[in-house]
């Protein structure tokens, strides 16, 4: 009797443990169950921060216009795609800042000829004559050729371009003025430490040499040089025109730059998110454009305030054709097909 009573309290015992465990499994399942769906939830609302590196400072519309271009994102991702702006090379030179984004420690930068460390034929984009003008240059830009170009920077740097900047052109300043290419005659000239621009100023009959841009204000006041050449922004940035009389409308570079995010951050947001990153480069273009116009606008009337005259007596074509010899004997042949045909975009 006793043995079946004690089988009995037995078999209660571990009827008893069993329901708790299954009571137990079924709690551990729905908590489980709920962390999943949680998780998803945090996935799909994952903020993203993108770092765009750039060289101007914050006064410059390059930067102005990023400022505008990350509030556009912002806006229409509902804030899950954040864009964080360092300017004044915070992150590095632009070949650095591409180096990180290859790498995954930056995502985004403006960028021009420089990128021919990696593609070629992106010195283009700032070769002597190649463009001739503000209308030549949309045409480019916006065309076919632009097309081109862009695949050139998606497959062979690894960015996409988003939007672009339109560069003033670069011009030659003086003390005396300037007008053709016989006017360069013992005309010494600080030119940037680009082989085509060295050869292209010599061909023209200067005697170019490379300095640092820091040492162009002293050389000039020396003599060790007589002249530079840039845009106009620059031009007054740098107080040339307290040792430079003359600006000389050469117009020789007319030149852009891509603002631009790494092919593996782009392709990594989903198709919404990334519709969204192009309808605000598209609403950013025109923005880009009008500062762009009032920029070059107020520098050249500042550089007209401080004393400089703006020389408009030059002969550009004498100028490219001058030039021309030594720009295609610095071009490979894919260079050079490209820029035959961006030349004859122009005509």
């Amino acid at each position: 009797m006793k043995k079946i009573l004690w089988f009995a309290l037995l078999a209660m015992f571990l009827m008893v443990m069993s329901a708790c465990g299954e009571d137990t499994s079924e709690e551990e399942t729905d908590q489980s169950a709920e962390g999943s769906n949680e998780d998803a939830e945090s996935d799909s609302g994952e903020q993203i921060t993108w770092k765009l590196g750039h060289l101007s400072n914050e006064e410059h519309s390059w930067h102005q216009t990023a400022v505008k271009f990350a509030e556009l994102v912002d806006e229409k991702t509902d804030g899950q795609l954040q864009i964080e702006i360092y300017p004044n090379e915070q992150l590095g030179s632009e070949t650095d800042v591409i180096d990180s984004i290859q790498a995954g420690t930056a995502d985004m930068t403006m960028t021009g000829e420089s990128m021919a460390n990696w593609a070629p034929e992106t010195a283009m984009m700032g070769i002597p004559y190649g463009i001739t003008s503000e209308d030549h240059l949309q045409t480019v830009v916006e065309g076919e050729i632009g097309e081109e170009i862009e695949g050139i920077v998606k497959n062979d740097v690894g960015l996409t371009p988003l939007y672009y900047h339109v560069r003033a052109p670069r011009n030659l300043t003086s003390n005396e003025p300037i007008n053709s290419p016989e006017d360069l005659n013992g005309f010494k000239m600080r030119v940037p430490n680009v082989p085509i621009f060295m050869d292209a100023w010599s061909e023209a009959g200067a005697s170019p040499q490379t300095m640092a841009f820091s040492e162009v204000f002293t050389g000039l006041q020396q003599g060790v040089i007589d002249g530079q050449e840039n845009p106009v922004d620059l031009i007054h940035s740098a107080g040339f025109y307290e040792v430079q009389e003359y600006v000389n409308e050469t117009e020789h570079v007319y030149g852009w730059v891509y603002v631009v995010v790494g092919n593996e951050q782009f392709n990594a947001l989903d198709e919404d998110m990334q519709d969204a990153v192009m309808e605000a480069a598209e609403e950013v273009q025109s923005y880009a454009q009008e500062l762009y116009e009032e920029d070059t606008e107020e520098y050249t009337q500042l550089l007209k305030d401080e004393g400089m005259t703006f020389n408009d007596e030059v002969d550009q074509e004498a100028f490219a054709e001058a030039m021309r010899p030594a720009i295609e004997e610095n071009l490979s042949e894919e260079q050079l097909d490209l820029y035959e045909r961006i030349v004859e975009a122009g005509e």
